[in-house]
């Protein structure tokens, strides 16, 4: 006879950030992918070390923890807004000379 599983844990809470079990891949990069519209089989490809099982998995988690995780992203990228204007006030000159060549293409 065959064991069933009844229950797998597909995302963990490390780091104060969420990652899916056993991987370096964050629940942020699955979510953000799923909701640029990239169907789970396309995040696979992006993402070789996960199974589609694990895709899945954290779709679901973050499908049923919304109201959890929509936050946390928001938080992050609030943070992350944060960090590249400091960093584009302490680095103006390079900036401004990567805006030119921007400019110049």
């Amino acid at each position: 006879m065959t064991a069933v599983i009844l229950s797998k844990q597909y995302v963990e809470q490390r780091e104060a950030g969420y990652w899916l079990s056993g991987s370096r891949v964050s629940l942020d990069s699955i979510v953000y992918s799923f909701v640029r519209g990239e169907l789970p089989e396309q995040i696979v490809q992006s993402f070789p070390t996960l199974t589609l099982e694990q895709v899945y998995g954290a779709i679901t988690f973050y499908l049923s923890n919304q109201e959890v995780i929509d936050p946390y992203l928001k938080q992050g990228e609030a943070q992350l807004d944060q960090l590249r204007q400091a960093s584009s006030q302490e680095n103006s000159q390079l900036y401004k000379k990567l805006a030119s060549a921007t400019k110049n293409q």
